[in-house]
């Protein structure tokens, strides 16, 4: 697949999703938490007659429009119980991989799709109740939605928005400031993280969990990028800072166990995959903020 579009009018038609599962036309993506099917770097595509088989067909927790491919035909999810196991597909078992591994080597617009996939599968098998009176709601528009029979309610699905920053020296240009998670294996790094709290701007988000995690304070914010992120249902936000006190790094000694100014042809090491320090993968926004850091300095 060379392009997709969500085609979100179309999930607001009476019976679309019993007409395109009709269709032979229509493309099925089978998602198993945040498992999704690959072969050679690609996504693995059934056919509606392969889930309409009777086996097939109980494995299915839900069934998702998620648009159209290139050639508007309508791309469905078939979203797959927990433990349901790996999917199948026309030729038997195929091998499924999480999407943090699969990722960097899907193309752009099926890596947007999984991504797409992934969130709107887990919120489908994840939160079946309303949440203000505990009714089992009905799923709407495609799998975009639901409604409380009960109280009436319409619920869509969740997004937390975080930031993620690199922080940059004050002083020297050259120098990137980076932190080690607790949970990470030695001589891993990458930027700082954490979700926006209720009633909080993205800038003070930034301000708030640089000095709790990094200790610094940060002056000058530059927004680069978002990234949608389905662990569990993220919108990344990228900035870049500049601390005002490079002096005053520490890190929090909970989450984060160690930070480093670190020097550009370290980093530029890294990136190449030579020497100690691990960065993180290149599916990920904190490795576009980092790698867009190095090329904008770098001769």
């Amino acid at each position: 697949m060379t392009r997709w579009d969500r085609a979100a009018d179309d999930r607001f038609t009476a019976g679309l999703l019993p007409t395109v599962l009709a269709d032979p036309a229509t493309r099925v993506l089978a998602v198993c938490g945040d498992r999704v099917p690959t072969s050679e770097g690609g996504l693995v595509w059934d056919t509606v007659s392969r889930w309409a088989e009777p086996g097939a067909a109980e494995l299915v927790e839900e069934w998702a429009f998620l648009g159209r491919d290139e050639r508007g035909a309508a791309v469905v999810m078939a979203v797959l119980a927990a433990d349901a196991g790996a999917p199948g597909g026309e030729a038997g078992p195929v091998m499924t991989e999480s999407l943090r591994i699969a990722a960097p080597q899907l193309h752009p617009a099926e890596a947007s799709l999984a991504v797409a996939a992934v969130s709107l599968g887990r919120w489908l098998v994840e939160a079946p109740f309303c949440p203000a009176c505990g009714a089992r709601t009905e799923v709407r528009h495609a799998g975009w939605s639901r409604q409380c029979p009960s109280c009436g309610r319409e619920h869509f699905p969740r997004t937390d928005p975080a930031v993620i920053v690199a922080i940059t020296h004050p002083h020297d240009p050259d120098r990137l400031l980076l932190g080690s998670n607790a949970a990470w294996t030695d001589q891993r790094y990458s930027c700082f993280a954490g979700f926006v709290e209720a009633g909080e701007s993205l800038e003070g988000a930034v301000r708030r969990e640089i000095r709790e995690e990094a200790g610094v304070e940060v002056g000058d914010l530059q927004y680069r990028a978002s990234q949608a992120w389905p662990y569990p249902r993220s919108l990344m936000v990228g900035f870049l800072a500049e601390a005002v006190d490079a002096g005053m790094a520490r890190p929090d000694g909970e989450e984060i166990v160690s930070v480093r100014w670190f020097l550009r042809p370290e980093i530029g090491d890294a990136l190449a995959g030579r020497g100690d320090l691990l960065l993180p993968g290149p599916a990920s926004i904190a490795h576009r903020l980092i790698s867009d850091w190095y090329a904008a300095g770098s001769p």
